[in-house]
């Protein structure tokens, strides 16, 4: 077996030298031989002897034409006759020491996949698509302006360097739910790339800030309209990234097998391995990872991961028993592959990565990944869903499927029937009851603020007729409402609210044809405020002043009252303040997600909100402003 596998090798590595070096390759081989065996016509390589110069020629033999033949072309090099003297070849080029230090080794040849000996070769061009098939990337993102995209052209004429610098500085999560929506939105917007910037540079840049985001699925589909021969090294990274996060994991191959070894790190060598055993090289993928075991190119159990799901891509390979013995932290390839593979964590280990700084990610991932089941789904839908990343129908579902399935237990059973009460009980009391101990209960369903139960409970909240018996707990099932969107539901609320009071507030930031408000109003509502440092109130002047529903001169006073100023200028300011100016929505949305990081609404200040809600409003989205500073006075 080992002889025949070795003249295997040599076979290809003889053809491998001959594609890379060409006729100067083969010569060198043949002259090697014992006995070569000549390729050329007859009379080419052996001619007849030349004339004695003592003797005349003697006439040439007469040519008689062949039957069927065709008389030689203009051009053409004529077919050597036996008198002739032999043509003169060119000469062949030098063979150097560096060109057979290019060449692969026989053992790298044996390890190579298909794909990569046809790139070796030359044998596979750099795309296999026909050019008229080829993806344009003039535009790029899945969102177009006819279903909710933004402008495609925004950007054409900024400087690239403000919108690098915009994406690079976009590192985490927003504050606001809404705002991390809106940041959504642009960044699958299919956008012509700026002035000066690369269409794939651009396109990476956002597929980064969307998985650090958690925006994996959406990720996944702007890198998914891209050619992937066009792919470059970062734009590869921030794709695996997203395919990992979303459960894809073989979504990348076609990637990975087309780069092949262009990266050497473990991971890399991983994903070959998986890609080559789900393109049928079974065997060259468990090579791969046997060699990566021993070669301790990752961690143990990592490759064991890997060589568990490579598995079952073929017939009959052998088991693989996962050991987590020493294993004390998560990575996202451990938690990727072991949810597909339907391989348990030990026990704590999950818990512990969410409360470590970065355990976000798992939540954002595991909360949509299709193969867990629902009732583990649900205690990472929360935080999920009150950043952004899932919609309040989502919940629904979600627990829907926790209260039919029959072994659901603990707190995601007991959320599901809580939430089944608020929606079906007889009295509207009941159904709000229901609701205010989830809400009560928020910690347990997605930490933070509880505003993931806000989230869940939107359209139960809905469903609550406006009456003076439920006006004390108005502020609250507005602030739910509006969770979702629904201001005209909240609206209905408008003449039962108090005056100063939250649900007020609320509704006066959200109405889409609010009114002026008066200062007296406002006043009212700061002296009721027991937020800390009178954060809402000082959300609602800045608000309902970036809304322009509030006078200038009132909203500069109590500004002033609250100790901010709505006059002060930074240099991020200007930018957002410049853009709304030429009416570029797209690089206000960015500039607007760039002072929204944050993971609290603590970390906000009342001049962003009013410089967002501002100019968000000036470029023709209202909707969302309006939404935003409702959701900074009930979150503050």
């Amino acid at each position: 077996m080992s002889s025949c596998r070795i003249s295997l090798g040599a076979s290809v590595l003889a053809i491998a030298l001959a594609g890379m070096l060409g006729g100067a390759g083969l010569a060198g081989l043949a002259s090697a031989q014992s006995k070569p065996e000549s390729l050329l016509p007859p009379g080419f390589d052996d001619p007849a002897p030349a004339p004695s110069p003592r003797q005349a020629p003697g006439p040439a033999p007469r040519q008689t034409a062949v039957p069927g033949s065709a008389a030689p072309q203009p051009g053409a090099v004529p077919y050597p006759s036996d008198s002739g003297a032999p043509l003169d070849l060119p000469q062949l080029p030098a063979i150097s020491r560096e060109d057979f230090a290019r060449l692969p080794s026989l053992e790298e040849l044996e390890n190579m996949s298909t794909e990569e000996l046809d790139q070796l070769l030359g044998l596979k061009p750099k795309s296999d698509i026909p050019a008229g098939a080829q993806r344009s990337l003039t535009r790029i993102g899945v969102l177009a302006l006819d279903e909710g995209g933004l402008p495609p052209a925004a950007l054409a004429n900024q400087s690239d360097k403000l919108v690098r610098a915009v994406l690079d500085g976009t590192n985490g999560p927003m504050v606001s739910r809404w705002g991390h929506i809106l940041m959504r939105r642009a960044l699958a917007s299919r956008l012509a790339a700026p002035l000066g910037m690369d269409p794939i540079e651009f396109a990476a840049l956002r597929v980064g800030v969307l998985n650090r985001m958690g925006e994996f699925a959406i990720a996944r589909a702007v890198v998914q309209d891209i050619d992937t021969a066009n792919w470059s090294p970062a734009l590869t990274q921030e794709a695996l990234t997203a395919y990992l996060a979303s459960g894809d994991v073989t979504g990348a191959c076609p990637a990975v097998r087309l780069q092949g070894s262009k990266r050497e790190d473990g991971d890399w060598q991983m994903w070959q391995a998986i890609c080559n055993a789900y393109a049928g090289e079974s065997a060259l993928a468990a090579t791969q990872l046997d060699r990566a075991l021993f070669r301790g190119v990752a961690p143990r159990v990592d490759v064991l991961l890997a060589r568990r799901f490579a598995g079952a891509a073929g017939r009959g390979q052998r088991g693989v028993q996962i050991e987590w013995n020493g294993v004390d932290d998560l990575n996202p390839w451990r938690f990727g592959l072991a949810t597909a593979v339907g391989e348990p964590l030990p026990e704590g280990l999950l818990d512990s990565a969410l409360k470590a700084r970065g355990g976000a990610y798992y939540a954002r991932s595991g909360a949509l990944l299709p193969m867990l089941p629902a009732t583990e789904r649900a205690p990472l839908a929360g935080r999920a869903a009150r950043e952004g990343i899932l919609s309040a129908d989502a919940m629904v579902d979600l627990y829907s499927e926790v209260f039919a399935d029959p072994a659901a237990k603990g707190d995601p059973q007991t959320h599901a029937a809580t939430l089944r009460e608020a929606y079906i009980a007889e009295e509207p009391a009941a159904r709000v009851a229901a609701m205010q101990r989830l809400w009560s209960d928020g910690a347990n369903l997605g930490g933070g603020d509880g505003y993931g139960a806000r989230v869940l409970t939107a359209y139960a909240a809905a469903r609550i007729p406006a009456s003076e018996e439920q006006a004390d707990a108005a502020g609250e099932l507005i602030a739910a409402m509006l969770a979702a969107g629904l201001d005209r539901n909240a609206g209905r609320w408008a003449n039962l609210v108090e005056e100063g009071s939250l649900g007020w507030a609320l509704i006066a930031l959200s109405a889409p044809r609010g009114g002026p408000v008066g200062q007296g109003a406002v006043e009212s509502f700061i002296g009721d405020d027991s937020s800390e440092g009178s954060r809402k109130s000082a959300f609602l002047v800045a608000g309902l002043a970036g809304l322009e529903r509030l006078d200038e001169g009132d909203a500069s006073a109590l500004a002033g009252d609250l100790d901010f100023d709505l006059a002060r200028q930074t240099r991020w300011s200007r930018a957002i303040k410049r853009a709304a100016d030429v009416g570029n929505p797209t690089l206000v949305v960015l500039l607007a997600g760039l002072g929204m990081q944050g993971t609290s609404w603590s970390q906000m200040t009342p001049l962003h909100l009013y410089h967002i809600t501002s100019a968000l409003t000036r470029v023709g989205l209202e909707a969302e402003a309006r939404m935003i500073a409702a959701e900074a006075v009930a979150r503050g």
